[in-house]
């Protein structure tokens, strides 16, 4: 009976870290369609991406048990841990020096950034 009590709650956690995961990755999409600027568009694919792959790959893990591919897909999150906010530093990098500058402007006030305003 413990072991079955066991395994449901294994079950519905790794439904529920699948299905939260999941609930980033479409959240994060709708953001990258409905945000207004290149800057806010590259947070939610960023945030969106890391927290939902890792959510996702947790569930499959519980999923999976204690055999080769858990192990597996913790090599793989650390991977999604290490290359995804990496990959978003280069992409941001990139288009601040190409002469892509955020807005200076917050709910209309102007000179919110004055660090950009100067250039070096």
């Amino acid at each position: 009976m413990a072991e079955l009590v066991y395994d449901w709650v294994i079950l519905l956690a790794s439904w529920g870290l699948i299905l939260g995961g999941s609930a980033f990755v479409m959240i994060g999409a709708f953001g990258m369609l409905r945000f207004p600027d290149f800057w806010s568009r590259l947070h939610a694919a960023s945030v969106s991406e890391s927290a939902g792959m890792l959510l996702l790959i947790a569930g499959m893990a519980l999923q999976s048990g204690w055999t080769l591919v858990t192990f597996k897909l913790v090599f793989i999150a650390l991977l999604v841990f290490i290359t995804g906010p990496t990959s978003t530093h280069a992409v941001a990098n990139a288009a601040l020096v190409s002469g892509l500058r955020p807005r200076d402007d917050v709910d209309g006030v102007e000179g919110a950034f004055p660090d950009l305003e100067a250039e070096p």
